[in-house]
C-alpha cells in the first residue's frame, strides 16, 4: 500500500505541476558527436565522458554566491528510433561560499543525494561537468536486442524548478523502480519528462555518443 500510496502521489505531482513545451523528438543521429566510454561493470551499463564546456564563460557566475545549477539527462535510444528506452539524470547545485571560500555542491543521481564541498572552480568543473563511471540501467532493462546510442541534453541554469524537481524525484526513486521501458505503466510520463525543455537556460548542449554499443 505505501508503494501505491508513493506512484499515486508522483503521478499527481506530474498532473498538477506547470509543465514547460515539450520539444521536438531528438533527431539522434545529426546529433554532435562526441567521444563517450560505455562498459558494462557488473551488468550494469555506465557511462563516462565530458561535457566541460557547458560552463565555458561561468566563472564569475560560479564565484558570485548565487546558485549554479546543471542538469544532465542521459538518454538511451535503440538504432532508428527518436523515442528513448531508457535515461537517467545527474545534476549539480552549486553554491560559494563567500565566507568560508569554498564552493557547496548538492549532487543528485541516480545512487542517490550527497552534499560535497570543494576548494577549487576546477574541482566543481570535474564533479559537476563530467560523467565518469554514471551508471544508466542494468542489463535487465534491455528487453530487446540490437544496436543503442547514448544522447545528452545538458542545461545550465534551467529556471523551471518544478521540472527539476520532477526529475529529482523520478532518479532517486527506490532500486529497481528507475528503469522504465516501453509498455511499463508509467513510460509516457518518463518520455516526457526527459525529452521537456526545462524554460529559459543560460546554456543547452545536445549531443550523442560517437559510437553505438550492441546488446545481444
Amino acid at each position: 500500500m505505501k508503494r501505491i500510496g508513493g506512484i499515486v502521489a508522483l503521478l499527481s505531482t506530474f498532473a498538477v505541476a506547470p509543465m514547460a513545451h515539450a520539444e521536438e523528438p531528438l533527431d539522434v543521429p545529426s546529433l554532435p558527436a562526441r567521444p563517450v566510454q560505455q562498459t558494462w561493470q557488473k551488468g550494469a551499463l555506465r557511462v563516462t565522458f565530458s561535457y566541460r564546456d557547458s560552463l565555458d564563460g561561468f566563472s564569475e557566475k560560479l564565484t558570485s554566491g548565487l546558485p549554479v545549477t546543471i542538469l544532465l539527462r542521459a538518454l538511451v535510444f535503440r538504432q532508428g528510433s527518436s523515442e528513448p528506452t531508457l535515461a537517467t539524470a545527474y545534476s549539480c547545485r552549486i553554491v560559494y561560499d563567500l565566507w568560508d571560500e569554498n564552493y557547496q555542491v548538492h549532487i543528485t543521481s541516480s545512487e542517490g543525494e550527497r552534499d560535497v564541498r570543494l576548494l577549487t572552480q576546477e574541482g566543481v568543473i570535474r564533479t559537476c561537468s563530467e560523467a565518469r563511471n554514471l551508471k544508466i540501467a542494468d542489463r535487465t532493462a534491455f528487453r530487446v536486442k540490437g544496436r543503442y546510442m547514448v544522447a545528452g541534453i545538458v542545461d545550465v541554469n534551467p529556471i523551471s524548478p518544478q521540472m527539476l524537481e520532477q526529475i529529482r524525484r523520478w532518479v532517486i526513486r527506490p532500486a529497481g523502480s528507475a528503469q522504465t521501458r516501453p509498455g511499463d505503466a508509467l513510460f509516457g510520463t518518463f518520455v516526457g519528462l526527459f525529452l521537456r525543455e526545462l524554460g529559459t537556460t543560460d546554456r543547452t548542449l545536445r549531443f550523442r555518443a560517437a559510437s553505438s554499443f550492441l546488446v545481444e
